[in-house]
C-alpha cells in the first residue's frame, strides 16, 4: 500500500472536516473584493463620468491647479475615485500644499498603485486608483511628516464622502 501524500484536495476536505474551510477562506475573498480590477470598455467609462473626469481618469491628464472645489474642502470624511469609489485618502492625510491640487501625505493602505511617468521628459511617479486603474496624480518627496511625500491628486478624479455625524 502507497503511503498517502498530502495535496491540495485533501488539504480542503480536513479543513472542511475540522469545520476551517469556510472561515479560512472567507477573509481571503473578503479583502480582494473591494479591490477586485473594473474592466470597462472605454463607451462604459464614458457614459458614468463626465468628460473632465474622463480625461483625467481614463487618459492621464491634468486639471488647471486651483479650479477644484475640494481644496477648500476641510470636513471630517472620506475621498473616494471618482471612477469607482474606492475610499483613496482619509481627510485627516490632507493638507493645504499650496500647489492649487488636493494634496495627501499618506493614501489607505493598498488603495493606490504606482508608475513611472516619462511625459515630461524627467521621470515621475504616477499614482493611480488599485481598482479601476482611473489617473489620480502624482506623487512627490517633499510632503510633511510623517511620510513625507506629496499625493498631488486632480480635485475631478476625487469624490468626498463626509464622515456621518
Amino acid at each position: 500500500m502507497k503511503p498517502t501524500t498530502m495535496n491540495r484536495r485533501l488539504t480542503v476536505k480536513l479543513l472542511a472536516f475540522f469545520g476551517l474551510g469556510a472561515q479560512a477562506a472567507a477573509p481571503v475573498a473578503s479583502a480582494t473584493a473591494a479591490t477586485d480590477p473594473w474592466k470597462l470598455p472605454a463607451a462604459e467609462w464614458k457614459k458614468r463620468l463626465t468628460p473632465a473626469q474622463y480625461e483625467v481618469l481614463r487618459n492621464e491628464g491634468t486639471e488647471r491647479a486651483g479650479t477644484s472645489p475640494l481644496n477648500a474642502e476641510k470636513r471630517k470624511g472620506t475621498y473616494h475615485c471618482a471612477g469607482c469609489d474606492l475610499p483613496l485618502f482619509a481627510s485627516d492625510t490632507k493638507y493645504e500644499s499650496g500647489t492649487g491640487w488636493p494634496s495627501f501625505h499618506t493614501p489607505l493602505p493598498g488603495a493606490v498603485g504606482t508608475k513611472t511617468d516619462y511625459k515630461l521628459i524627467l521621470p515621475r511617479t504616477e499614482y493611480h486608483c488599485v481598482r479601476c486603474d482611473g489617473h489620480q496624480g502624482h506623487v512627490f518627496n517633499d510632503g510633511p511628516k510623517p511620510s513625507g511625500q506629496r499625493y498631488c491628486n486632480n480635485g475631478v478624479a476625487l469624490r468626498f464622502a463626509p464622515a456621518a455625524a
